[in-house]
């Protein structure tokens, strides 16, 4: 599709067009308000504004984009799939959170270039794609900036969107203005759905797609400080962990109370999904007796601890390898629509979800078909299955092993994709 002029657009962006270009003026206030509340890199602001920290290599470029640490990490594979195979080709990703950057820092291969995603505002995206003059650009899950998209593919760049996914509040945004969601969805060269609700969206709305791709299905399994683990191991000793995962507000609760009555006690460690709350979780679980150490704080793990909150940032892989047993949150309560559990299934760990998984239906059919994960309807059904896990471990390792086994089909994606796109380079 040609990308023709912000005049052929519909109504709906021509007027965001319009509205982001009078308020990019404001935009270094806006951000500097952001990076005195922590949720900006007060140092590189300048590249949220288009504005390059780094020189651009010579030769074809391939840009990746994902915003969050989840889409940021899926890519990893691929990048590394590009410096072993096609290292005259410079590799940039961007992303748009603090935390994002801060674990891409430690586990980009060398060479790769790392930048924050610039605002999308006319001036900034034209600052951007004219530095980098990218020959390729990915676009992982659901990231899709109109104002950005335009202009790179007026460059002449490629576009593809990997693993689309379409959230139900998604949906029924972009529903509301179909015409937009054509034209923006059509920039794109390819688009490879990582789901079967959102295959039929997008054909639903006219758009042709090339296959099914889910890039973190391909990813490798968290890293580990295997010195701190040790450490952790030592601190906790012959006591069994229950490990609660991505926990959202309520959750916390929830899943102490079924882990409450055990006998022996496990040590509860709980690593919320946002790890700025961990004062809060501790606040919460002391008010209910349990006694907490925070690991933010350095605070050990003492035969009193009770519950360990694990609220630091890039260490969700240690504490899958301390735990006997996960509880995956994010899936537990009404309002909620579960998170990957593809993360622990790498790492053959058993794991029980709650009811709440539509954001990732069809993999957690996958599991459910190979018997490789539990669902706790309710909190009685999660105390039964956490009791079940911790006090045969057979049966945890049975249920890990069969997790593993079906993250392991992933790899395939990876290679799937890095064949597609790697057709797309000059020289290909």
């Amino acid at each position: 599709m040609s990308a023709g002029t912000n005049s052929d657009w519909p109504a709906s962006l021509r007027l965001y067009g319009f509205v982001t270009r009078l308020a990019e003026p404001l935009a270094p206030l806006a951000l500097a308000w952001r990076a005195g509340r922590g949720k900006e890199d007060r140092r590189r602001l300048g590249e949220r504004l288009g504005r390059a920290s780094e020189p651009r290599p010579n030769g074809p470029l391939v840009w990746i984009h994902a915003v969050s640490v989840g889409e940021s990490l899926s890519h990893l594979p691929l990048v590394e799939r590009f410096r072993a195979q096609r290292s005259e080709v410079t590799v940039l990703v961007t992303s748009g959170t603090r935390t994002a950057a801060e674990l891409l820092a430690e586990r980009l291969p060398e060479g790769v270039i790392h930048q924050f995603a610039p605002i999308d505002a006319p001036g900034a995206a034209a600052r951007f794609i004219a530095h980098w003059k990218p020959d390729l650009c990915v676009f992982v899950e659901s990231e899709l900036w109109p104002n950005l998209l335009h202009v790179a593919k007026a460059s002449g760049a490629k576009l593809v969107l990997m693993g689309a996914r379409v959230s139900e509040r998604s949906a029924r945004r972009w529903d509301r203005r179909p015409a937009a969601a054509r034209a923006v969805l059509g920039l794109f060269d390819l688009v490879y759905p990582q789901d079967s609700v959102t295959a039929d969206w997008l054909e639903d709305h006219g758009i042709m797609i090339a296959g099914r791709l889910d890039l973190k299905r391909g990813a490798s399994p968290l890293p580990c400080d295997e010195a701190a683990l040790a450490e952790l191991r030592h601190q906790v000793g012959d006591r069994k962990v229950a490990l609660a995962a991505s926990t959202h507000a309520g959750e916390e609760a929830l899943i102490a109370d079924a882990v409450r009555g055990l006998d022996p006690a496990p040590l509860l460690v709980v690593a919320p999904r946002h790890p700025e709350r961990g004062r809060l979780v501790a606040l919460s679980l002391e008010t209910r007796g349990w006694t907490v150490a925070l690991r933010s704080k350095g605070q050990p793990i003492t035969p009193q601890t009770q519950t360990y909150i694990a609220d630091t940032i890039g260490e969700l892989g240690l504490f899958y390898r301390l735990a006997d047993a996960v509880a995956l949150g994010g899936s537990f309560l009404e309002g909620l629509a579960g998170h990957n559990p593809l993360e622990p299934a790498r790492l053959g760990k058993a794991v029980v979800s709650g009811p709440h998984v539509d954001a990732f239906a069809d993999l957690y059919a996958e599991f459910l078909a190979e018997r490789a994960v539990l669902i706790a309807k309710d909190p009685g059904e999660l105390a039964k299955a956490m009791k079940a896990l911790l006090a045969e471990p057979n049966l945890a390792e049975a249920l890990g092993e069969r997790a593993r086994a079906v993250a392991a089909r992933g790899r395939e994606d990876v290679e799937a994709a890095f064949e597609v796109l790697k057709m797309l380079l000059p020289g290909a």
